[in-house]
């Protein structure tokens, strides 16, 4: 299957998973609204795909959470594969993905540390 073909099926799987947390069709209640499917690497020859799950909850809530997204994904694959119009559907593993909450804290660094250097400067211009 093309590369373009793999990413597109990935953002619509994306799409769909979203879609069935945010409708809470998944009854797991580890699964909350507050999950964040980041992205879907399918793999070229579709058994597999990859969904990277993050929030910017505590760690241990996004661990529950793709705990019981995996423990689900039987059902998920059921109900999208009903949807689609694929010759094979992958089988989904679900992954925590933190880069979303580290990215927002390395941000949060910067703007602390440019703030401490404005600070510094008119503490010298001040003297």
């Amino acid at each position: 299957m093309g590369q373009y073909r793999l990413l597109r099926l990935g953002e619509q799987l994306r799409q769909e998973i979203a879609t069935m947390i945010m409708r809470h069709e998944v009854k797991d209640p580890r699964v909350n609204e507050f999950l964040s499917i980041n992205r879907v690497e399918v793999a070229g020859d579709l058994a597999y795909a990859k969904v990277y799950v993050s929030s910017f909850m505590d760690d241990n809530s996004v661990r529950r959470g793709v705990e019981g997204l995996q423990s689900a994904a039987g059902f998920i694959q059921s109900t999208i594969a009903k949807k689609l119009t694929i010759y094979k559907f992958p089988k989904l593993t679900f992954i925590a993905d933190f880069s979303m909450k580290d990215g927002y804290e390395m941000v949060q660094k910067l703007n602390n540390l440019e703030a401490a250097r404005e600070n510094g400067e008119e503490e010298a211009k001040g003297e």
